[in-house]
C-alpha cells in the first residue's frame, strides 16, 4: 500500500481533529468526576447507629455510614441448606456442538470435516434474597441495599435429560452461589424523610476513608484516551486503506 504526501497531509488533519474533539469530551468528563467528587467529599461520617438514626431524621443528606449488614430473614434451596442475604441457582448442560474443521496433511492438501465437541451452557437461571435487612442496626428493605457478592457454595450432578437443541440426552448440573448472611462494611447513602436512598452501595470491609478514595478515583478518562486513541488510528489507517484518487485531480 503506497501512501502519497496527500493522504499523509490529510490523514494529520484527521488526527488533529480527533484530539481537539477528545480533548472536548474528556474535559466534560473530567468536570462530571469533578461534581461527583465534590459531592463524595461534602458527605458526612457516621460510624453510630444514634447519629445515622438522626441523620435520617433530620435530612442530612449524603452520607459514609460503617457499620453491619445482615439478612433480617435467610434465603436458601433445601437442596444445599444453609443460611444467606442472597443466593442463586444456576442450571448447565452438556450441549453437542458440530464446527467445521480445515487440516492439511503431508501432502499439503487441505481437508475440511465436521467436529463434534461438548460444553457446558446455561440454561437456566434461578435466584432468592432476603426481603428485609439490618444496617448499623436499624431495619430496611432489601433493595435499599442491595447487596449482593455471591461465592460458589456447590455443585450437584444429576441425571441426563433430554435436550431438544441436540436431540440427545445430555449430561445436567446444578451450580450454587450464595452471599452470606452478614457483612461488615461502608455504606454510601443519601439520608432524608427518615430512612436511606434505593440502591445505596455497599462497600465490604472498607472503611469510611477507603469507601471515600474508591469513589473519588477513577480512571474514567484513562479509559477515555485509550479508547479514543486506538478510535483515531482506525480512522487514519482506514483512510490510507481506500483508494484515495481523488486527491489526485
Amino acid at each position: 500500500m503506497e501512501i502519497t504526501k496527500r493522504e499523509i497531509i490529510i490523514s494529520v488533519a484527521i488526527a488533529a481533529v480527533m484530539l481537539i474533539v477528545g480533548f472536548f469530551i474528556s474535559g466534560k468528563i473530567t468536570d462530571m468526576q469533578n461534581d461527583k467528587n465534590a459531592e463524595y467529599q461534602k458527605a458526612v461520617h457516621i460510624e453510630d447507629s444514634e447519629l445515622f438514626r438522626y441523620g435520617m431524621d433530620t435530612n442530612v443528606g449524603n452520607a459514609f455510614v460503617y457499620g453491619d449488614l445482615q439478612a433480617v430473614d435467610t434465603v436458601t434451596f433445601d437442596e444445599i441448606g444453609g443460611e444467606y442475604l442472597h443466593v442463586e441457582k444456576i442450571e448447565e448442560r452438556y450441549e453437542r456442538h458440530e464446527r467445521e474443521v480445515t487440516e492439511t496433511d503431508s501432502e499439503g492438501k487441505k481437508h475440511t470435516k465436521v467436529e463434534v465437541y461438548y460444553e457446558w451452557e446455561i440454561e437456566d437461571r434461578e435466584s432468592k434474597h432476603s426481603e428485609n435487612i439490618m444496617f448499623c442496626g436499624i431495619e430496611f428493605p432489601y433493595d435499599k441495599i442491595p447487596y449482593s457478592l455471591d461465592n460458589h457454595i456447590e455443585t450437584i450432578k444429576s441425571g441426563r435429560e433430554y435436550s431438544w437443541k441436540s436431540g440427545e440426552f445430555v449430561k445436567v448440573r446444578y451450580k450454587y452461589y450464595g452471599t452470606s448472611p452478614k457483612h461488615t462494611g461502608t455504606v454510601y447513602t443519601k439520608l432524608s424523610d427518615g430512612t436511606i436512598s434505593y440502591n445505596s452501595r455497599f462497600f465490604k470491609d472498607y472503611t469510611i476513608e477507603q469507601a471515600l478514595d474508591s469513589c473519588t478515583h477513577s480512571v474514567a478518562n484513562e479509559m477515555f484516551w485509550a479508547l479514543w486513541i486506538a478510535l483515531t488510528t482506525g480512522a487514519v489507517i482506514g483512510f490510507c486503506y481506500f483508494d484515495n484518487k481523488w486527491l489526485e485531480d
